[in-house]
């Protein structure tokens, strides 16, 4: 039930922002967009830094850039070659006009929203535990904060947001089918690893929504890096 809640309080979330979305000007939602990019990348910028800090004998250290460093690289050489972003704008496009939207920014909402709110920890270990266990707690915490993301993300992007659900629907429910398989893969080890790399990804989603278009990154191109992030926690 975990992902199929997630997955309604998008929807949710994304027409209770496009409902708001009406009754603001476009420089209002101009500038929700950059305070949302501000927010974001202070949200991934926290979820990694509490991952690669310790403190060691009252020092503070850092502890993973190696890791991160070669996962993100090599990560985005795999993503470039297979192009990840260029099917996230094709479904994108596709779910368009399936929707019949005359939205021009709908693929930038879609893809932004869904990069947020697909990556992150959360979304990995409550599937599991909804799978293993049968406790699909985590997945209703995150759903709460997806319902409240969104609405923001809808207004001040667009109708895209609100399809961010089937995603959702599709990362979350797999894992949690597929738990059994996955669990003895899946350690804490690699969940921290993935959680890290995960949170650099959507501090650069952040900066896409801060900076113009001739700053994006391509995030997409870079999900393979969270494969490279578990793999490479194996070997070092």
């Amino acid at each position: 039930m975990g992902a199929i809640v997630n997955t309604i309080a998008v929807i949710a979330g994304g027409l209770i922002g496009l409902f708001f979305k009406r009754g603001i000007k476009e420089k209002y939602r101009d500038g929700m967009m950059k305070a949302l990019g501000v927010a974001t990348m202070f949200i991934g910028m926290a979820g990694a830094l509490a991952r690669m800090l310790v403190i060691e004998d009252g020092a503070l250290s850092a502890e993973g850039s190696i890791l991160i460093a070669v996962s993100l690289s090599f990560g985005t050489l795999i993503g470039e070659f297979l192009d990840i972003e260029d099917w996230f704008e094709r479904l994108g496009t596709w779910l368009k006009a399936k929707a019949k939207s005359n939205d021009s920014g709908f693929i930038n909402a879609f893809v932004t929203t869904s990069l947020t709110i697909c990556i992150g920890a959360m979304a990995i270990v409550g599937s599991l535990q909804d799978g293993l266990l049968h406790d699909p707690g985590m997945l209703y915490t995150k759903a709460l904060l997806d319902f409240l993301i969104v609405i923001v993300f809808a207004a001040a992007l667009g109708v895209g947001s609100v399809f961010a659900a089937l995603p959702i629907l599709v990362i979350e429910g797999s894992l949690t089918l597929l738990s059994g398989a996955l669990a003895g893969v899946l350690t804490s080890a690699v969940i921290a690893n993935l959680a890290m790399a995960g949170n650099i990804l959507i501090f650069v989603v952040g900066w896409n929504l801060f900076t113009d278009d001739k700053m994006h990154v391509r995030v997409a191109n870079m999900l393979p890096g969270l494969l490279v992030a578990a793999a490479l926690t194996f070997f070092l």
